[in-house]
């Protein structure tokens, strides 16, 4: 009988290396980095100006919606020229999406101290993004000497 166990013949080696168990690997590894790979870039999508700082032209129709990061962290939302009123993240995100039900499009400016922590900004800009809004502007002062 001939074949691989043949005990009175000679076996020649083998000169091939079975590749399979490798290719399986590598699939497997594969699926694995195409499933994580989304989950492992997170951020706030910005629109940001290609230009230079140039003062937004404002819609004569519609007041923007206005939210406030103060210094201590609190959170302010407003409309327009009415008073500023305190209140958490999560009113913040229902009042936006309330105010873009009744007026889409409205721009939603954010005004930020600038000893406000990083994270609080970003936890906001997460909120409106949530929210529906799908671009920000970010208020800022001329500095002194500018005008």
């Amino acid at each position: 009988m001939l074949g691989p166990f043949n005990r009175g013949g000679r076996s020649k080696p083998m000169g091939e290396i079975n590749v399979v168990p490798f290719i399986d690997v590598m699939l497997v590894l594969l699926v694995i980095f195409m499933i994580t790979a989304p989950m492992l870039t997170q951020g706030v999508q910005v629109d940001l100006p290609q230009v230079s700082s140039e003062p937004i032209e404002e819609t004569e129709d519609r007041d923007p919606i206005n939210v406030a990061v103060e210094s201590d962290g609190r959170y302010s939302i407003w409309v327009g020229d009415d008073e500023p009123r305190e209140v958490g993240i999560d009113e913040i995100a229902e009042r936006v999406i309330i105010l873009l039900e009744r007026q889409p499009g409205t721009p939603v400016m954010v005004h930020g101290d600038r000893n406000v922590p990083y994270g609080k900004v970003v936890t906001l800009m997460s909120t409106l993004q949530t929210a529906g809004v799908s671009n920000v502007g970010l208020i800022s002062e001329p500095p002194p000497g500018d005008s």
